[in-house]
């Protein structure tokens, strides 16, 4: 499991391009057989993946977790960017199709991931965090997710939010996470952008075409950067920083927040104005 430690806005502004990728950047979570994490000390999220093809594959418990068994004292959210496959959770198996989204409540002892065919695989993106109660594990397809829809062609930023691990659609301790969707032509994303001191976020971006790229902008307001992230990589967000980006072509992205409230909506807008 990689290991991140938080950041401050003071040390972001030391770093060159190759620092702010090690520090932020999410690379490799897809490697056929195996799970991969990424544990930041940044509201203690963890993010990973996992593309079982000729067996199944599980998280592994160790020294930073102290806990039994992985979901011991947290939650789980988990959306399926690949083929079919299935997640087994206390015996209970849960068959997730392309873009379908489990919740896995705290105390769950034992979670495995598999594929429903080891020649198209299928590809999870999970999002954990810390939990102080236990609720129901629920699946949620892109179908049943709540829709909100924002933007303009006009400004570029049309896209169709689907929220999934949500207060409105599921209980979660402190977890909020689901998908957007950019319309054909649309290439912003989170603009105007916004902050929001109590909770910090992970943007997983995939659909990215092969030969495209997104610029995602990070940083406080008025002293921002950017990394360049291609298709199935993920940025970690600061409560601190704006999160925002730009593609050359449209793409998706999943979004995971962990933090002090659930309100989706409790957020700092910026102003173009103050933009640096």
């Amino acid at each position: 499991m990689d290991i991140r430690n938080a950041m401050h806005p003071d040390h972001l502004k030391l770093l060159d391009t190759e620092g702010l990728r090690k520090q932020l950047l999410v690379e490799g979570l897809f490697e056929t057989d195996k799970l991969k994490m990424v544990y930041s000390h940044i509201d203690r999220i963890i993010v990973g993946g996992a593309c079982p093809a000729n067996k199944s594959v599980a998280p592994l418990v160790n020294k930073q977790l102290g806990v039994d068994f992985f979901l011991q004292r947290r939650e789980m959210g988990i959306i399926n960017v690949g083929a079919e496959g299935l997640v087994t959770a206390d015996g209970r198996k849960y068959a997730l199709n392309h873009k379908d989204c489990l919740y896995i409540g705290m105390n769950v002892r034992e979670l495995s991931f598999a594929s429903s065919n080891k020649n198209d695989p299928a590809k999870f993106y999970f999002a954990s965090a810390p939990a102080h109660a236990s609720f129901p594990t629920v699946q949620v397809s892109r179908e049943d997710a709540q829709q909100v829809k924002l933007g303009a062609p006009e400004t570029s930023n049309q896209r169709t939010i689907y929220q999934m691990v949500h207060p409105s659609v599921l209980k979660s301790c402190q977890l909020v996470m689901g998908l957007t969707e950019l319309a054909p032509g649309c290439v912003w994303n989170t603009m105007p952008c916004h902050t929001h001191d109590r909770r910090m976020e992970v943007y997983f971006y995939l659909e990215v075409p092969q030969n495209a790229v997104v610029f995602h902008l990070f940083g406080e307001p008025g002293e921002t950067r950017h990394i360049v992230v291609r298709n199935e990589q993920a940025v970690i967000s600061p409560s601190w920083s704006i999160h925002s980006g730009v593609g050359t072509a449209n793409y998706s992205f999943i979004w995971a927040m962990v933090g002090e409230n659930q309100t989706f909506t409790d957020m700092d807008d910026v102003a173009m104005a103050d933009l640096k």
